[in-house]
């Protein structure tokens, strides 16, 4: 992931430039962030599904090393936010308009 993890300034008229409209960039850039965060979350379910153990007896909880790792590389990935941002300030985001939301 290239993205920076910290928080940087962003240009509002960056943003706003490619719509015309800083909410409606806003707006799209939220919508990308939502899939990738289900997208992530998906992955990471996938992935620790796997460690589901058929008996649940509080008894026998164990830590696995495998499992804290990956959970460990998800906490440490960027943010969707910020991957949705620098999606969208590099081009890489499509959006389009609905025809109802164009009439109105």
């Amino acid at each position: 992931m290239a993205t920076n993890q910290s928080i940087i300034t962003r240009n509002n008229d960056k943003i706003a430039a490619q719509t015309g409209n800083l909410y409606e960039s806003v707006s799209i850039i939220s919508k990308r962030a939502r899939q990738i965060a289900t997208k992530n979350k998906e992955e990471l379910s996938n992935k620790l599904s796997e460690f589901v153990s058929a008996v649940d007896n509080l008894e026998e909880v164990f830590e696995n090393r495998e499992q804290i790792e990956i959970s460990k590389f998800y906490e440490r990935m960027p943010k969707p936010t910020s991957i949705a941002t620098d999606e969208f300030l590099d081009g890489k985001v499509y959006w389009r308009y609905n025809d109802e939301d164009v009439q109105q």
